[in-house]
Protein backbone atom coordinates (compact mmCIF):
# COMPACT_ATOMS: atom_id res chain seq x y z
CA UNK A 1 0.00 0.00 0.00
CA UNK A 2 1.33 3.44 -0.80
CA UNK A 3 0.47 6.56 1.22
CA UNK A 4 1.29 10.61 0.53
CA UNK A 5 2.09 12.77 3.13
CA UNK A 6 1.82 16.30 2.51
CA UNK A 7 2.59 18.16 5.67
CA UNK A 8 5.15 20.80 6.14
CA UNK A 9 6.20 20.25 9.63
CA UNK A 10 9.17 17.84 8.77
CA UNK A 11 9.18 16.47 12.15
CA UNK A 12 5.19 15.56 11.78
CA UNK A 13 5.78 14.41 8.30
CA UNK A 14 8.62 12.27 9.30
CA UNK A 15 7.24 10.78 12.65
CA UNK A 16 4.56 9.33 10.62
CA UNK A 17 6.22 8.04 7.82
CA UNK A 18 8.67 6.15 9.84
CA UNK A 19 5.26 4.62 11.77
CA UNK A 20 3.78 3.59 8.11
CA UNK A 21 7.01 2.36 7.12
CA UNK A 22 7.93 0.20 9.80
CA UNK A 23 4.18 -1.65 9.02
CA UNK A 24 5.18 -2.14 5.81
CA UNK A 25 3.56 0.91 3.59
CA UNK A 26 5.43 3.11 0.87
CA UNK A 27 5.08 6.68 2.07
CA UNK A 28 6.12 9.94 -0.30
CA UNK A 29 6.32 13.25 1.54
CA UNK A 30 5.75 16.94 0.20
CA UNK A 31 6.40 19.08 2.21
CA UNK A 32 4.42 21.98 0.42
CA UNK A 33 0.89 21.88 -0.83
CA UNK A 34 1.78 22.41 -4.71
CA UNK A 35 4.41 19.82 -4.18
CA UNK A 36 2.11 17.49 -2.95
CA UNK A 37 -0.90 18.09 -5.42
CA UNK A 38 1.91 17.13 -8.19
CA UNK A 39 2.22 13.94 -6.72
CA UNK A 40 -1.36 13.37 -6.15
CA UNK A 41 -2.05 14.09 -10.01
CA UNK A 42 0.57 11.95 -11.15
CA UNK A 43 0.73 9.18 -8.92
CA UNK A 44 -1.67 5.98 -7.76
CA UNK A 45 -1.93 6.09 -4.01
CA UNK A 46 -4.05 4.25 -1.62
CA UNK A 47 -4.63 6.86 0.31
CA UNK A 48 -3.28 10.65 1.57
CA UNK A 49 -2.91 12.15 4.79
CA UNK A 50 -2.94 15.92 4.26
CA UNK A 51 -2.58 19.01 6.72
CA UNK A 52 -5.06 22.19 5.89
CA UNK A 53 -2.24 25.05 6.60
CA UNK A 54 0.97 24.59 4.25
CA UNK A 55 3.14 26.15 1.89
CA UNK A 56 2.60 26.95 -1.76
CA UNK A 57 -0.97 25.95 -1.46
CA UNK A 58 -3.35 25.13 1.43
CA UNK A 59 -4.46 21.64 2.13
CA UNK A 60 -8.33 22.33 1.31
CA UNK A 61 -7.37 23.48 -2.06
CA UNK A 62 -5.20 20.90 -2.28
CA UNK A 63 -8.02 18.39 -2.32
CA UNK A 64 -10.72 20.10 -3.84
CA UNK A 65 -8.42 19.99 -7.05
CA UNK A 66 -7.66 16.52 -6.45
CA UNK A 67 -12.10 16.23 -6.79
CA UNK A 68 -12.33 18.07 -9.58
CA UNK A 69 -9.97 16.64 -11.66
CA UNK A 70 -11.46 12.87 -10.52
CA UNK A 71 -8.77 12.12 -8.38
CA UNK A 72 -10.55 9.82 -5.49
CA UNK A 73 -7.54 9.21 -3.22
CA UNK A 74 -9.09 8.87 0.24
CA UNK A 75 -8.02 11.43 2.21
CA UNK A 76 -7.23 12.03 5.80
CA UNK A 77 -7.04 15.63 7.08
CA UNK A 78 -4.68 16.32 9.38
CA UNK A 79 -4.69 20.13 11.47
CA UNK A 80 -4.80 22.02 14.68
CA UNK A 81 -7.76 23.37 13.59
CA UNK A 82 -10.22 21.78 16.25
CA UNK A 83 -13.82 23.24 16.00
CA UNK A 84 -16.97 21.06 14.69
CA UNK A 85 -17.05 23.77 11.86
CA UNK A 86 -13.72 23.58 10.94
CA UNK A 87 -14.10 19.49 10.34
CA UNK A 88 -17.28 19.86 8.38
CA UNK A 89 -15.34 22.03 6.23
CA UNK A 90 -12.79 19.99 5.70
CA UNK A 91 -15.28 17.19 4.91
CA UNK A 92 -17.26 19.39 2.58
CA UNK A 93 -14.45 20.46 0.52
CA UNK A 94 -13.52 16.38 -0.13
CA UNK A 95 -11.86 15.18 2.64
CA UNK A 96 -13.03 11.94 3.91
CA UNK A 97 -11.88 11.73 7.44
CA UNK A 98 -10.42 14.51 10.49
CA UNK A 99 -8.27 14.54 12.62
CA UNK A 100 -6.72 16.63 15.06
CA UNK A 101 -3.18 17.40 16.23
CA UNK A 102 -1.78 16.52 18.46
CA UNK A 103 -2.06 12.42 17.58
CA UNK A 104 -1.48 9.19 18.96
CA UNK A 105 -0.01 6.82 15.90
CA UNK A 106 -1.88 3.99 16.32
CA UNK A 107 -5.42 5.78 15.38
CA UNK A 108 -4.05 7.38 12.78
CA UNK A 109 -3.15 4.03 11.34
CA UNK A 110 -6.39 2.62 12.14
CA UNK A 111 -7.65 5.15 10.47
CA UNK A 112 -5.76 5.26 7.08
CA UNK A 113 -6.39 1.37 7.12
CA UNK A 114 -10.38 2.38 7.52
CA UNK A 115 -10.02 4.81 4.50
CA UNK A 116 -8.23 2.05 1.99
CA UNK A 117 -10.84 -0.55 3.37
CA UNK A 118 -14.39 1.78 2.56
CA UNK A 119 -12.54 3.25 -0.59
CA UNK A 120 -11.67 -0.68 -1.65
CA UNK A 121 -15.36 -1.60 -1.84
CA UNK A 122 -15.06 -4.57 0.11
CA UNK A 123 -17.54 -5.39 2.96
CA UNK A 124 -15.80 -7.16 4.88
CA UNK A 125 -12.12 -6.00 4.29
CA UNK A 126 -11.04 -6.45 7.36
CA UNK A 127 -9.69 -10.22 6.17
CA UNK A 128 -8.66 -11.38 2.76
CA UNK A 129 -8.69 -15.05 1.35
CA UNK A 130 -7.24 -16.25 -1.84
CA UNK A 131 -8.02 -20.51 -1.38
CA UNK A 132 -6.81 -21.64 1.46
CA UNK A 133 -4.42 -18.36 1.88
CA UNK A 134 -5.91 -16.21 4.63
CA UNK A 135 -4.80 -12.65 5.83
CA UNK A 136 -6.15 -10.60 8.86
CA UNK A 137 -5.35 -7.23 8.34
CA UNK A 138 -5.98 -5.57 11.86
CA UNK A 139 -4.03 -8.40 13.71
CA UNK A 140 -1.50 -8.49 10.53
CA UNK A 141 -1.55 -12.68 10.65
CA UNK A 142 -1.40 -14.44 7.89
CA UNK A 143 -2.12 -18.86 7.35
CA UNK A 144 -2.29 -20.91 4.72
CA UNK A 145 -4.84 -23.53 5.47
CA UNK A 146 -3.78 -24.89 8.99
CA UNK A 147 -0.23 -23.14 9.22
CA UNK A 148 0.74 -19.70 10.43
CA UNK A 149 3.12 -18.24 8.36
CA UNK A 150 5.37 -15.66 9.49
CA UNK A 151 5.98 -12.68 7.75
CA UNK A 152 7.89 -9.28 7.82
CA UNK A 153 6.19 -6.26 7.45
CA UNK A 154 7.37 -5.80 3.96
CA UNK A 155 6.33 -9.37 3.31
CA UNK A 156 3.27 -8.64 4.25
CA UNK A 157 2.92 -5.84 2.44
CA UNK A 158 3.60 -7.68 -0.80
CA UNK A 159 1.22 -10.23 0.05
CA UNK A 160 -2.00 -8.05 0.72
CA UNK A 161 -0.97 -6.43 -2.50
CA UNK A 162 -0.61 -10.11 -4.82
CA UNK A 163 -3.99 -11.02 -2.83
CA UNK A 164 -6.20 -7.70 -3.69
CA UNK A 165 -5.01 -8.25 -6.88
CA UNK A 166 -5.45 -11.89 -6.96
CA UNK A 167 -5.37 -13.70 -11.16
CA UNK A 168 -4.08 -10.46 -11.97
CA UNK A 169 -0.66 -10.14 -13.28
CA UNK A 170 1.62 -7.27 -11.14
CA UNK A 171 4.46 -5.81 -12.68
CA UNK A 172 7.91 -5.49 -11.06
CA UNK A 173 7.64 -1.57 -11.28
CA UNK A 174 3.90 -1.92 -9.86
CA UNK A 175 5.10 -3.53 -6.69
CA UNK A 176 7.60 -0.92 -6.46
CA UNK A 177 5.72 1.94 -6.42
CA UNK A 178 2.90 -0.29 -3.79
CA UNK A 179 5.32 -1.47 -2.15
CA UNK A 180 8.37 0.75 -1.82
CA UNK A 181 8.98 4.83 -2.03
CA UNK A 182 9.27 6.23 -5.65
CA UNK A 183 12.78 6.39 -5.32
CA UNK A 184 13.32 2.54 -5.50
CA UNK A 185 15.83 1.96 -9.22
CA UNK A 186 13.50 0.50 -11.04
CA UNK A 187 16.20 -2.13 -12.48
CA UNK A 188 17.26 -3.36 -8.64
CA UNK A 189 16.40 -6.75 -7.65
CA UNK A 190 14.79 -5.91 -4.48
CA UNK A 191 11.15 -7.39 -5.97
CA UNK A 192 13.21 -10.47 -7.19
CA UNK A 193 14.47 -11.33 -3.48
CA UNK A 194 11.25 -10.31 -1.56
CA UNK A 195 9.54 -12.50 -4.29
CA UNK A 196 11.60 -15.27 -3.04
CA UNK A 197 11.25 -14.97 0.49
CA UNK A 198 7.71 -14.61 0.17
CA UNK A 199 7.52 -17.94 -1.82
CA UNK A 200 9.83 -19.78 0.63
CA UNK A 201 6.89 -19.19 3.51
CA UNK A 202 3.31 -19.52 1.35
CA UNK A 203 4.80 -22.30 -1.44
CA UNK A 204 7.55 -24.21 -0.16
CA UNK A 205 6.08 -26.27 2.41
CA UNK A 206 2.52 -26.72 0.09
CA UNK A 207 2.20 -29.19 -2.83
CA UNK A 208 0.13 -26.34 -4.83
CA UNK A 209 2.18 -23.03 -5.74
CA UNK A 210 0.29 -19.92 -5.43
CA UNK A 211 2.79 -16.93 -6.19
CA UNK A 212 3.84 -17.74 -10.47
CA UNK A 213 6.30 -16.01 -12.34
CA UNK A 214 5.30 -14.95 -15.90
CA UNK A 215 8.04 -14.06 -17.90
CA UNK A 216 8.44 -10.33 -19.30
CA UNK A 217 5.89 -9.47 -17.25
CA UNK A 218 5.83 -9.72 -13.40
CA UNK A 219 4.47 -11.90 -10.72
CA UNK A 220 0.44 -13.09 -10.07
CA UNK A 221 -0.94 -15.08 -7.28
CA UNK A 222 -3.19 -17.71 -8.43
CA UNK A 223 -6.62 -19.70 -6.55
CA UNK A 224 -5.08 -23.27 -6.29
CA UNK A 225 -6.89 -25.39 -8.61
Amino acid sequence: MRILIIEDDEEIAGFIAKGLRQEGFAVDISLRGDDGLAHALEEQYDAAVIDIMLPGMGGLEVIETMRERRVNTPVLILSAKRSVDDRVRGIQRGGDDYMVKPFAFSELLVRIQGLIRRSSGVAEASTLTVGDLFMDLLKRGVRRGESVLELQPREFSLLEYLMRNAERPVSKTMILEHVWDLHFDPQTNVVDVLVCRLRNKVDKEFETKMIHTIRGVGYVLKTPA
